[in-house]
């Protein structure tokens, strides 16, 4: 990796047809992220499906790669997009959601100062339709997040994790060493997320970092999205993987 693009952020954005006309919102949020003398970002926008209606929507500028391939949901997508994806970090950034100013910095910060830290998070505020924010009283505290502790919380609380895997800044590198996001048809950034907990550790940023959308033609408001037996099985494999990577390294250092 040259010393240019070791010093990148790949901003990672799955979009769909229905969510295509938020971009700019998202891009304009980009936009105002400040970074360290050196340090750029690369947008790189992958259609879930190969239709007329996204590309009108993608801002015309040389930091933004906009793709299309088969639809497969938007973990497909995005580990497609990290075919493209030649910076040292990657963050997720939903087509319809905003980053507040300086996330990119905290992120990048916290990833830079300490080595052994693979993965960060922020705290996100849900945006509903009429403007207002809410925020989430389950957050933990600001600082390090140990092996384990969103896995054994997400297992305790129902499967829901005290961190927003829509919030992701993640070594590229361990990211790639994963597989990327999980073969699900929901929940695959809760998997990834498990997974990159039970292998390394992690960091959250207690300063609100993203404005996660709430409106009615978002993916997880959907019947398909809550229906009991698929949710079930989705969990399962989530948690099964996570666990077998959480024992698979403990038997590592116990060698």
């Amino acid at each position: 990796m040259s010393a240019a693009v070791s010093r990148r952020i790949s901003v990672v954005t799955a979009v769909h047809a229905p969510s295509a006309r938020y971009l700019p919102e998202a891009f304009a949020s980009l936009c105002e992220q400040r970074l360290p003398n050196g340090w750029e970002w690369h947008w790189l926008v992958q259609e879930d499906g190969r239709t007329d209606a996204v590309r009108p929507h993608v801002p015309d500028d040389p930091r933004v790669t906009f793709r299309q391939g088969r639809p497969g949901g938007p973990g497909v997508a995005r580990t497609m997009a990290l075919a493209h994806a030649d910076g040292a970090y990657v963050k997720v950034l939903d087509a319809d959601d905003r980053l507040l100013p300086g996330t990119l910095a905290r992120d990048l910060a916290a990833l830079e100062t300490d080595p052994a830290i693979g993965w960060a998070t922020c705290r996100a505020l849900d945006l509903l339709p009429d403007g207002s924010t809410v925020g989430f009283p389950g957050d933990p505290g600001h600082g390090p997040v140990e092996r384990g502790a969103v896995l054994d919380h997400w297992a305790a609380h129902d499967h829901r994790a005290q961190v927003h895997p829509a919030t992701l800044f993640v070594r590229r590198d361990l990211l790639l060493a994963l597989g990327g996001w999980m073969a699900l048809p929901a929940s695959e950034d809760t998997g990834l997320l498990l997974a990159l907990n039970s292998v390394a550790l992690g960091w959250f940023s207690s300063e609100a970092g993203l404005l996660y959308r709430k409106w009615p033609g978002q993916a997880t408001g959907q019947a398909a999205h809550v229906d009991a037996a698929e949710r079930d099985a989705r969990m399962a494999v989530a948690e099964a993987r996570a666990r077998a990577l959480e024992g698979f390294r403990r038997h590592c250092a116990a060698d």
